[in-house]
Formats: C-alpha cells, sequence, structure tokens
C-alpha cells in the first residue's frame, strides 16, 4: 500500500492521539492538530518526516484553510481527513447556558463542516480521498443530561449521509465512526454547565451524578483498538458508512433501533393517512 497522508483534528489525547500513533507506525504520514501543540511533540520526535504537527482550534475558519494549505504543501495531498476534535458540557437542556452549548456545536459540527469544505476542492480534483466523522453512540441514541452533545452528533450524522451520497459519484469517500465510552480520559474534560434544577435530579441529575464518580475503568473502550478499526475502514476498497466501536455503542445502538422499527411499524398506517388519494405513487423520494 502507497504510503498516504492523514489529517487528524484533537490528535493531543485520546481517540485521535491514538488514531496518529497507529496510523505513523504503519508507514503513513500524518497532520496532527490540536489547539495544544505540546502533547503531540513525541509523535513528531518519533516520526520526524512522517509528522506535521499543526496548531488548529477548528472554531477559527481562516486557520483551518491555513491548515489545509500547510497539509498540502507539505505532503502534496490529503487522502484522510478525520475530523475527530470534540468537546462535551453535561447538564439538562434548560439548565445549559447558551455560550456552553453553542460551543459545542462549533466544535463538534461547525469545525467538522469546515474542514470538510477545505479539503473537497483538492479531493475532487484528484478524484481520491477520505472524509471519517467522529460521531457517537449518541449521535443515534440520546441522553438526558448529554442532550446538546447528542444534538451536534446527531447534526454530524445527518450532514455526513448527505455528504457520502453527493462525493461517492466523485470517486470520493464518507464514513461514521460511532464510539461508545473510550478510555481517552474524558471524564477529567467533561464539565458540568449551569445551576442543577431540582425538577430534573431524577434525570438530567443522575447523570451528572454518574459523572462525578466516573473512573477510567468504567469504560469499556480501548483507544488503540479502536484505531486500528478506523485505520482499517478508511483504506478498505469497500468501506462501511456506519461504524460502531464499543460493546455499550452496540447495545445502546441496538435497543434504539429497536425501538424505532417499533414505533415506525405501529405508526404506518397513519402515516399513509396523510396523503392526497392515490398520491403516493407519484411521490418523488
Amino acid at each position: 500500500m502507497s504510503p498516504t497522508t492523514w489529517f487528524i483534528t484533537g490528535a493531543s489525547s485520546g481517540l485521535g492521539h491514538a488514531l496518529a500513533q497507529h496510523v505513523l507506525e504503519r508507514g503513513h504520514r500524518v497532520v496532527a492538530t490540536a489547539p495544544v501543540v505540546a502533547p503531540m511533540a513525541g509523535l513528531a520526535d518519533r516520526h520526524p518526516h512522517e509528522c506535521l504537527v499543526l496548531q488548529l482550534d477548528v472554531t477559527d475558519g481562516r486557520r483551518c484553510a491555513e491548515a489545509v494549505r500547510e497539509a498540502e504543501e507539505w505532503s502534496g495531498g490529503i487522502d484522510v481527513l478525520v475530523n475527530n476534535a470534540g468537546i462535551d458540557f453535561i447538564g439538562a437542556l434548560e439548565e445549559q447556558q447558551e455560550s456552553d452549548y453553542r460551543a459545542v456545536f462549533e466544535v463538534n459540527f461547525f469545525g467538522a463542516v469546515t474542514l470538510t469544505r477545505a479539503v473537497l476542492p483538492a479531493m475532487r480534483a484528484r478524484r481520491r480521498g477520505t472524509i471519517v466523522n467522529i460521531s457517537s453512540m449518541d449521535g443515534l441514541a440520546s441522553l438526558p443530561g448529554n442532550g446538546f452533545h447528542s444534538a451536534s452528533k446527531f447534526a454530524l450524522e445527518g450532514f455526513t449521509e448527505a455528504l457520502w451520497q453527493e462525493i461517492e459519484p466523485l470517486g470520493l469517500r464518507a464514513l461514521l465512526i460511532q464510539p461508545g465510552s473510550f478510555r481517552t480520559g474524558i471524564e477529567t474534560r467533561t464539565r458540568a454547565s449551569g445551576a442543577p434544577i431540582s425538577d430534573y435530579a431524577v434525570t438530567a441529575g443522575a447523570f451528572r451524578a454518574i459523572m462525578n464518580k466516573v473512573t477510567p475503568d468504567m469504560f469499556p473502550g480501548d483507544p488503540a483498538r479502536g484505531a486500528a478499526v478506523i485505520f482499517d475502514e478508511a483504506l478498505s476498497p469497500r468501506p462501511r458508512h456506519w461504524v460502531v466501536l464499543g460493546s455499550d455503542a452496540q447495545r445502546r445502538i441496538g435497543v434504539k433501533l429497536d425501538q424505532l422499527r417499533a414505533e415506525y411499524e405501529a405508526g404506518k398506517d397513519v402515516a399513509l393517512s396523510t396523503d392526497f388519494p392515490g398520491s403516493g405513487e407519484y411521490a418523488m423520494l
């Protein structure tokens, strides 16, 4: 396999760091990006010719464009973009502060959108390239107390589903990764937003209480194993569109799909009853 160039956001820790390390160990090139570059120094030290470290805040559109240009000039072309950067705040939807939930969307959704749009022109010109968007089990199955994070990932999933339909005819690819709880240190970076409201004590409040007590050993996911799967899927000649990682994600998404199917089937007659008589055969989609 010829060496490829990967542009990875959020590469300073967690799954992004594990993926950057995995890609480099297999002889490929990595542009490792994060708002703080010091944690990525070891990657560049061990792979001085294959790793370019760039400071990047994905909410800064001008800097995103500059970083993509620097990466293209350094490598000759980005083959795989991994939108991994993400943040989270916990609390009921009514509790959370507006500045926090807007920040969640700016990083988790709009940051990925900005970088995707920045890499697409060169990928289209080469008729080659893959975009990997790191979603979450929360992107299909929301939880009380984590609704804005889920909403940002739901948005990312809708964006990516449209994206692959637009770009696959051009020879490009896009896929979603839906991890469960991985030992990435996220418990030390996730903060509560807003003051608790007593009416939500048994829903969002219970989630706050769990997060206050969580320890790394409570998370089943191994970042190194997850990185290996992402690497293989991104370079597969027939990559899947949805890739679930982790036993907890497999269970929770499975429950959600069963719920959706049950309600879909139960509502069939109601859905059909709202059409003009005889119009269904002319539906556009």
